[in-house]
């Protein structure tokens, strides 16, 4: 049975990589800080996976799994230097510290003369992770094992659909290993940053060009995520389903897909009904009240995701673009704008800057827009009516 190494055993790696590759027959090597979570892999070789629907529920288990502590520098690199395929889903701000372990995998394939190939799939929340993480690996290796690396190493990006709330205190009490998500299971990868063939994975769909479909989940899927955690959050909603069953809000998070979808079809030539039935699949998603997942998270790192580019800024630019007056787009960066959770660092520091600065220079310096142009008007005329009574009697 092969083996592949799966770095950050979360939501993403645990709730979704570590089922279509054990359903892909391998071998699963997690490596996490979590030693808790590492010792239970250990002692049972497997894992819960509990499959939710509003109508159904399903638990699969996933085995055989293994746990390694990232602090067991060599037994990492030995699993690394071993495996045909890799993933990580450890979070963007980790990748520094994960990059050194697979320099040193590399330099002992070279030495050892692998012939097989080592493809990572990069699950990374960030532009181009993989180009990122390639060159943070470049950074500790020689030349000739910067020229192994690019001949058999592939790093592909991948778009990660899959909605996996964080487990709650009560199901880590339980099993520390369990995880609930939803039963999708698609992953598409970058196909031209694949190193040899692709081998059979469940659930793998390997496309070229990529970027359409990184922007097709960043400004419908997170752009919905977001709108109906900023816009749930002014209306005192804890949960999505909720924010999204709002007749004040629904209206709003339709429109504003809307809008997006005209926006990628100008940039990207996607085909319009092709978006317009992916956004059709997304409502039963969206709303699925078994995933119970929390408006705080949906908002939570406001000052990230009212990024110029980002699922808010950069669709209503993509609007703009296709000629398209972003009238629903601009309610969610409002919403974002004034999303003040106490337990948000992110969210604290923004509502400290508004105040400071005073909110016409804090959305030119965090989402790049001019108060005075349409989409400054339109965000600033929306903030003001958020903060009066009564705003979502009439939102457009």
């Amino acid at each position: 049975m092969a083996l592949a190494v799966i770095l950050g055993a979360g939501s993403v790696g645990r709730g979704f990589l570590g089922q279509l590759l054990s359903e892909s027959g391998y071998e699963i090597a997690f490596v996490d800080i979590d030693a808790p979570l590492v010792a239970a892999f250990n002692a049972r070789g497997s894992y819960r996976i509990h499959l939710v629907e509003n109508d159904r529920r399903e638990t699969v288990t996933v085995g055989p799994v293994r746990g390694l502590l990232s602090g067991d520098a060599e037994a990492v690199v030995a699993a690394l230097a071993e495996a045909p395929l890799a993933a990580t889903a450890v979070g963007a701000r980790a990748l520094p510290h994960i990059a050194p372990l697979i320099a040193r995998a590399v330099e002992r394939r070279r030495v050892a003369g692998a012939a097989q190939p080592l493809n990572l799939i990069v699950c990374e929340n960030l532009p181009d992770a993989a180009a990122t993480l390639r060159g943070l690996i470049e950074a500790h290796l020689d030349a000739q094992g910067r020229a192994f690396l690019h001949a058999q190493v592939g790093l592909a990006n991948a778009v990660i659909a899959r909605m996996v709330p964080e487990p709650t205190p009560a199901l880590r009490a339980q099993d520390v290993s369990a995880i609930i998500t939803e039963p999708y299971k698609e992953l598409p990868v970058d196909a031209a940053a694949w190193a040899g063939p692709l081998p059979p994975i469940v659930g793998l769909q390997p496309v070229a060009p990529f970027a359409p479909y990184i922007a097709r989940k960043l400004y419908l899927h997170n752009a919905a995520h977001a709108l109906m955690g900023y816009l749930g959050y002014q209306r005192d909603h804890a949960l999505g389903y909720e924010a999204l069953a709002d007749p004040a809000i629904r209206p709003l998070v339709e429109g504003a897909l809307d809008e997006a979808v005209q926006g990628l079809v100008a940039r990207h030539g996607l085909n319009a009904a092709d978006l317009r039935a992916h956004v059709a699949s997304l409502w039963p998603r969206l709303a699925n009240r078994a995933l119970a997942d929390p408006v705080r998270r949906l908002a939570r790192d406001p000052l990230r995701k009212l990024a110029p580019g980002d699922r808010l800024v950069g669709a209503a630019r993509l609007a703009e673009g296709a000629g398209i007056t972003p009238l629903n787009l601009a309610w969610g960066i409002a919403a974002a704008l004034a999303y003040d959770d106490a337990e948000d660092a992110a969210a604290l520091e923004l509502q400290a800057r508004i105040a400071q600065e005073g909110i016409e220079a804090v959305l030119a310096a965090v989402c790049d827009i001019a108060p005075q142009e349409p989409l400054g008007a339109l965000v600033l005329e929306r903030y003001e009516r958020l903060h009066q009574d009564g705003w979502e009697q009439d939102p457009c």
